[in-house]
């Protein structure tokens, strides 16, 4: 925990190469001091086929799946130290967001719990 998984076009991977992408999504979670560097997950999925809007626009989004227990003003800023990073590495690309999901314990399970 946490996962954080990328969302993009697939003209973003063309740019910048995926381990790029998701070290830099890694790095800016790690700065928030949040999580345990060695627990931080990051994927990305590329897409060739997507409507933005009706549109063809380039487009990055993070899903963040976090374990619950984050206040509303570390999320916020989890997704700002994200969004931030990735607006620096693209510029041009009009579509850049990040939502975050909260795990919960109760229903959690993982190959050391089973």
């Amino acid at each position: 925990m946490p996962h954080f998984i990328i969302d993009c076009s697939k003209q973003i991977i063309a740019k910048k190469l995926p381990s790029t992408i998701m070290q830099q999504v890694y790095e800016a979670a790690k700065s928030t001091g949040l999580f345990l560097p060695e627990e931080i997950k990051v994927r990305i999925n590329s897409f060739e086929y997507y409507n933005t809007g009706n549109t063809s626009d380039n487009f990055i989004h993070v899903f963040g799946n976090i374990m619950e227990g984050r206040n509303s003003a570390q999320k916020a800023n989890l997704s700002k130290q994200i969004i931030t990073e990735l607006k620096e590495m693209f510029p041009e690309v009009p579509i850049i967001s990040m939502n975050i999901r909260d795990f919960e314990k109760a229903a959690y399970c993982n190959k050391e719990m089973a």
